[in-house]
């Protein structure tokens, strides 16, 4: 399992995990779509945005292997914002390769992508999140 050195481990002051520290003995937990609702809290909602930036601070537009990103973070924005960048995806595998499809990340968190403003910052409020 690749360690992405230099990518937070969590949303800062939060327990927001963003990676995990080992592999799992019993194999790496599959990666999938979990439905976000409009009424997550908003404490969620900054996780998910923080998430975002950080990949896109850290891996841009280009294939990123997953890695010791966490799966559960990653199930949050995976099938939108995170797609498969292979084919045939194992969802439950460390080297599986991922993707930020830009167009809908920035569609979904404009103030990560925002640099009128000074960017994303991890105290920000999006009041109209979907």
């Amino acid at each position: 399992m690749i360690k992405h050195r230099g990518f937070p481990g969590r949303l800062p002051g939060t327990d927001f995990q963003f990676t995990i520290r080992r592999p799992s003995k019993a194999g790496a937990t599959p990666i999938k779509a979990r439905e976000r609702y409009a009424d997550r809290r908003p404490a969620d909602r900054r996780a998910d945005a923080g998430f975002m930036a950080a990949l896109w601070a850290h891996f841009g537009d280009e294939p990123f292997e997953r890695g010791n990103l966490d799966a559960g973070r990653l199930s949050w924005l995976f099938g939108r914002e995170v797609v498969a960048a292979e084919d045939p995806f194992d969802p439950a595998d460390y080297e599986a390769l991922l993707r930020v499809d830009e167009a809908r990340a920035r569609a979904a968190f404009p103030e990560v992508f925002d640099a009128a403003d000074g960017g994303f910052e991890a105290g920000d409020d999006e009041e109209d999140w979907a």
